[in-house]
């Protein structure tokens, strides 16, 4: 097994060294429209599917509707990242989220939206998404290097985490205006998707480092399986990511029942839930930028990983709204730590010709996430959301304690080869 040392230097231990690098500033600014677009869409799908299905059912069937079409989109994702242009790919997933917003939003404003529409705009958006998220995170690794890729990827998370506390805010609010309302939350996130796509035309092309002749896409992905199989270390954080995000992040997807069913709260306090589980995240992130390194960030995706489990279980025995806040705070603050480092371990282990198709094996958990919301929102209509959430929390820490014992040679070889 190859070890190569992991290692963030952030100038001077700058903790946004990445920022100093015009061309990451493009795309920094790029995700911070298109993040935000994402979030307030996300609060104004909720409680329009919770509105049109009136349901846990309903709620895990829009995510599931994401999760199916990108497990079959994610893998082409991957390789296209790594085979074309990373800003043509940016433009294209782009233009098809704004198509996606309009749909939704002139169904609203004319009073034709139906619950199928839900469904059909959330496998559109897994297809842009697929594309999207490995092509961006790809060209990042050649904007700024491999020493500065954990750094990078953490300011990405930060600033992801920042639109949820403005988007989830932004969109509560204007629900709850009602000339506003839902669709005007939709006519936003597509003209900020709009812009976003405007400002990848300033990004360089991000063609591929070599030609690949004649391989087929399925070859070029078996080949990055063959990769992550022989590199264990990769291996074993993608493992864990999958199991950790399909099981803990459907947490996301029921908190418009905990709002109105169980805390028995509205559209602005819902809204407020979700910005307070983006508090916790950019606070944890800010605090953790310049510490991606070494031993240090193999702590960090380990501690944060366990907190996760630990804090969904707390979420479940929230008695009022308050101490709900608090302890969705603490589960946004751990779940961001832990996917922020674990996808700065991945891509900082991986050589950059298998950046794309890294990323896109990694992505496989959100559409697993997606898929498993269904059967966990069938769980929370018949055992009750509470419940529901103890037995996410407590396999997420059962995960967390396999994969600890399972890597703990592997770890601690690898953070050796990082000190030296």
């Amino acid at each position: 097994m190859r070890l190569r040392p992991v290692t963030a230097r952030p100038r001077g231990g700058d903790t946004y060294a990445s920022l100093r690098i015009p061309t990451y500033r493009i795309l920094f600014t790029i995700g911070l429209y298109g993040f935000l677009a994402t979030q307030a869409q996300v609060i104004a799908r909720g409680w329009l599917a919770n509105d049109l299905s009136d349901s846990n059912t309903g709620l895990g069937g829009v995510f599931m509707a994401f999760g199916i079409p990108m497990l079959i989109a994610t893998p082409l994702g991957g390789v296209a990242a790594d085979r074309y242009s990373k800003r043509n790919i940016l433009v294209a997933t782009f233009g098809l989220l704004i198509f996606s917003s309009l749909w939704i939003a002139l169904g609203v404003s004319f009073d034709f939206v139906e619950y199928w529409m839900l469904l059909a705009t959330s496998a559109i958006q897994a297809v842009a998404f697929s594309f999207l998220v490995p092509a961006r995170m790809a060209l990042t690794g050649e904007v700024v290097g491999r020493e500065l890729i954990p750094n990078a990827i953490i300011l990405g998370q930060m600033s992801m985490n920042s639109t949820r506390v403005v988007g989830p805010a932004m969109a509560g609010v204007f629900i709850g205006i009602s000339w506003i309302g839902v669709a005007g939350v939709y006519y936003v996130s597509a003209a900020l998707s709009t812009i976003a796509l405007l400002n990848c035309y300033r990004l360089p092309l991000g063609r591929p480092a070599a030609e690949r002749g004649d391989r087929s896409v399925l070859g070029e992905f078996s080949d990055s399986v063959r990769y992550v199989w022989n590199e264990r270390h990769t291996g074993l954080l993608i493992m864990v990511s999958f199991v950790v995000v399909m099981v803990g992040f459907p947490f996301v997807a029921f908190l418009p029942r905990l709002a109105t069913e169980v805390l028995d709260v509205g559209a602005a306090a819902y809204g407020f839930l979700a910005a307070a589980s983006a508090i916790g995240a950019v606070i944890l992130s800010m605090a953790i930028a310049g510490r991606s390194k070494g031993r240090t960030a193999w702590r960090i995706q380990a501690v944060t990983g366990v907190m996760f489990g630990v804090t969904i279980v707390l979420l479940s025995l929230a008695p009022n709204f308050a101490t709900a806040a608090v302890a969705v705070a603490a589960v946004g603050a751990a779940s961001a730590g832990f996917e922020a480092m674990n996808n700065s371990l991945v891509l900082a282990l991986s050589d950059i010709e298998y950046h794309g198709r890294v990323q896109s094996l990694m992505m496989l958990s959100f559409s697993g996430f997606g898929m498993a919301a269904l059967p966990l929102g069938i769980l929370a209509d018949a055992i009750g959301l509470r419940r529901t959430f103890a037995l996410m929390g407590i396999t997420v820490v059962i995960a967390m304690a396999v994969y600890l014992a399972v890597s703990r040679r592997t770890r601690r070889r690898i953070g050796e080869a990082a000190l030296v």
